[in-house]
């Protein structure tokens, strides 16, 4: 039986700036509610129960976290390049079979978050220092949040799902109800019935079911090749062969992003519960650069990927320049903010005043890198929209995981304070920067390998 034909989405015609835009813009709203559900538990649980609990929900555990639930977003990259590029070559068939295979993906990659992070939540903790005081807390938030790993991975499936089709506002409003409720059930849990933090993890966990729901009944009530049929999710070998050679090498340098930042989150350990709180209070803050730089990347991955399959190169480098140029403005703008009312910003998730001197001290080091970033992220998701993935994940595991490491193990030797543990940052930042610049220069990435139109 033929499918219904896919519907347009103009990712492959019309203005660039203009398309890219109201692409980016749902992405960057929908990120933004995503990281609302942690920074919610933070300011709650920072403001009721004290700068232990902050660190317990923040900080390691949101890096130990990312170390298995990064690893799946990045395989599921793989799944969101495939099915846009077959989107954008408007074949049918391949479009379904994508969708069903990706999301069997997601069921057997949530249920495996589930069981290993339950397992190895201690040893992990332990591993990088967290201190005795904060431990407990931290053990049984990450227990709960684990046991979520379906919804988790689910959405991000979902919502990779989408955008590979053009449809960057449906993940959008699911995040905007599940992010609502996560906000009440906070509140409700912690303040109101002193549920400590495992009620911040478990109104995340009910809250990202929500979200996992929403993408099930949404693209159930697809009436094209798109639509999801419950008997039809198996896995497809060669699609799900291809996915993976895509999506596998994102995974590991995930992986890798996390042991490094693991690394310096066991450094940061070494100066105190304060140091370690004050580091948990700026990395909420300190996501709204990644927030527009991630959602860029998004965008531009997805641009190139449909506009790869359907065969308009110079359309996909087009997209490349402009989507450079919009992240270098709004960088700059996000740099000036931070330096204007960043302080404030930390107030919410800090209230102590020596936590808040280290947490502004932080800010001002790092921030004016930031520029320094973009390169990165913008690039090699150009790249792997274009379906080329292991070159990205060397230059990125070399430039920033392994020269990071080193300079963990080698400076603080010499200069054993907090600034010499953050110049890893912009250190790894310009050189993988510059490894890619040279790599989308001087390589063929745009060659193509294989037809994305064939049946």
């Amino acid at each position: 039986m033929k499918a219904r034909t896919i519907n347009s989405n103009g990712i492959t015609e019309g203005v660039i700036w203009k398309q890219l835009l109201a692409f980016f813009f749902p992405i960057l709203l929908g990120t933004f509610f995503q990281q609302l559900y942690n920074t919610v538990d933070a300011i709650v649980v920072g403001q009721f129960l004290g700068k232990e609990a902050l660190a317990a929900v923040g900080g390691g555990t949101g890096t130990a976290i990312n170390l298995l639930i990064g690893f799946f977003t990045g395989l599921s990259s793989g799944a969101t390049v495939v099915i846009s590029q077959h989107y954008g070559a408007k074949n049918e068939e391949k479009v379904s079979a994508a969708i069903h295979t990706a999301i069997a993906l997601a069921l057997a990659g949530g249920l495996l978050i589930s069981v290993i992070g339950y397992i190895f939540t201690r040893p992990l903790l332990e591993m990088i220092g967290t201190p005795d005081d904060i431990l407990p807390l931290a053990v049984s938030y990450m227990h709960i949040y684990f046991l979520g790993g379906i919804p988790v991975v689910m959405y991000n499936m979902g919502a990779g799902i989408f955008r590979a089709m053009g449809d960057s506002k449906s993940p959008f409003y699911f995040l905007i109800a599940s992010c609502l409720t996560n906000i009440v059930l906070d509140i409700l849990f912690v303040g109101g019935f002193g549920m400590n933090v495992e009620g911040a993890a478990i109104a995340t966990v009910i809250s990202q079911a929500l979200s996992m729901v929403l993408i099930f009944v949404t693209l159930m009530r697809r009436q094209d090749a798109a639509r999801l049929q419950l008997r039809r999710i198996r896995f497809d070998r060669k699609l799900l062969l291809h996915m993976l050679m895509i999506g596998l090498p994102a995974g590991i340098q995930s992986i890798m992003y996390t042991i490094s930042n693991l690394i310096i989150q066991a450094s940061i350990n070494q100066f105190g519960t304060d140091t370690a709180a004050a580091w948990a209070g700026w990395s909420k803050l300190d996501q709204i650069f990644w927030m527009f730089i991630n959602a860029f990347g998004i965008a531009i991955t997805t641009f190139v990927g449909q506009n790869y399959g359907a065969g308009r190169i110079d359309r996909a480098r087009k997209g490349v320049r402009t989507v450079m140029l919009m992240s270098i403005v709004s960088t700059f703008a996000i740099e000036a903010g931070y330096f204007l009312i960043g302080r404030y910003g930390l107030m919410l998730f800090i209230t102590d005043s020596a936590v808040l001197d280290i947490g502004v001290a932080m800010l001002r080091y790092i921030v004016p890198w930031y520029i320094t970033y973009i390169a990165i992220e913008l690039l090699s998701g150009a790249i792997r929209g274009a379906g080329k993935s292991l070159i990205p994940t060397l230059i990125s595991v070399v430039g920033i995981c392994l020269l990071r490491i080193v300079w963990i193990i080698a400076v603080p030797s010499f200069n054993p304070t907090v600034t010499g543990v953050l110049a890893s940052y912009p250190f790894s930042w310009v050189v993988t920067s510059v490894l890619f610049i040279l790599y989308y220069w001087k390589g063929r990435i745009y060659e193509h390998k294989w037809k994305v139109s064939e049946k």
